[in-house]
């Protein structure tokens, strides 16, 4: 089989039990089994669902920064907390734990990469 480029900013990478891997193109919605990398330029928040929380239920998520700079946070686990913030710049990552909360609000235009088991994950309106 012959080895190609991928444009990670224009696909989906599927991580397969068994080793393998799938990359199809970004306007394709399936229901692929197993992790996903995707990999994306955000220029607003609204390019990253600022306005939304996220979580993955089924998983944790690696978010990292390619370039730019953000802050990833995560929503109060007790009503009493404080949001965590941590701040990302080039060349970082943080582990999202399983079934926790998270948002990115950007400081400059970024590129962004994340890994995750994407079934059951949800979007919900920030208050």
């Amino acid at each position: 089989m012959p080895v190609t480029p991928i444009d990670l900013f224009a696909s989906l990478l599927h991580l397969r039990q068994g080793g393998t891997i799938h990359a199809e193109k970004r306007t394709v919605c399936s229901g692929h089994d197993g992790w996903r990398l995707t990999a994306f330029h955000a220029k607003t928040d609204a390019d990253v669902h600022g306005g939304h929380w996220e979580v993955h239920p089924e998983s944790e998520e690696v978010v990292s920064c390619l370039i730019g700079k953000f802050r990833l946070y995560l929503r109060p686990e007790e009503p009493e907390q404080e949001e965590e913030v941590i701040r990302l710049p080039a060349g970082t990552a943080a582990i999202v734990p399983r079934g926790r909360w998270h948002r990115i609000a950007l400081d400059v235009p970024s590129s962004i990469m994340a890994v995750t088991l994407p079934q059951g994950s949800r979007l919900e309106a920030r208050r």
